[in-house]
C-alpha cells in the first residue's frame, strides 16, 4: 500500500487535485491521458471505452 494523500498521488502523477477528486468521485467524463497518468503510478493503463450502437 502507497499510503498517498490525494495531494501526494496529484502532485506525483502530475494531475490537479481537483481531477483526482472528480476521478475518485466517479465523473463520468474525464481526460483518459490524465486519468492514465494517475494509473500509470499502479502500473496500469486504461483505454477508450466503446458504447454499441443500438438498433
Amino acid at each position: 500500500m502507497l499510503k498517498l494523500t490525494q495531494v501526494d498521488l496529484a502532485e506525483k502523477s502530475g494531475v490537479g487535485l481537483r481531477f483526482l477528486r472528480e476521478l475518485e468521485q466517479g465523473k463520468t467524463t474525464l481526460r483518459l491521458d490524465k486519468v492514465n497518468q494517475v494509473l500509470g503510478m499502479f502500473g496500469c493503463e486504461a483505454g477508450p471505452i466503446r458504447k454499441e450502437e443500438s438498433l
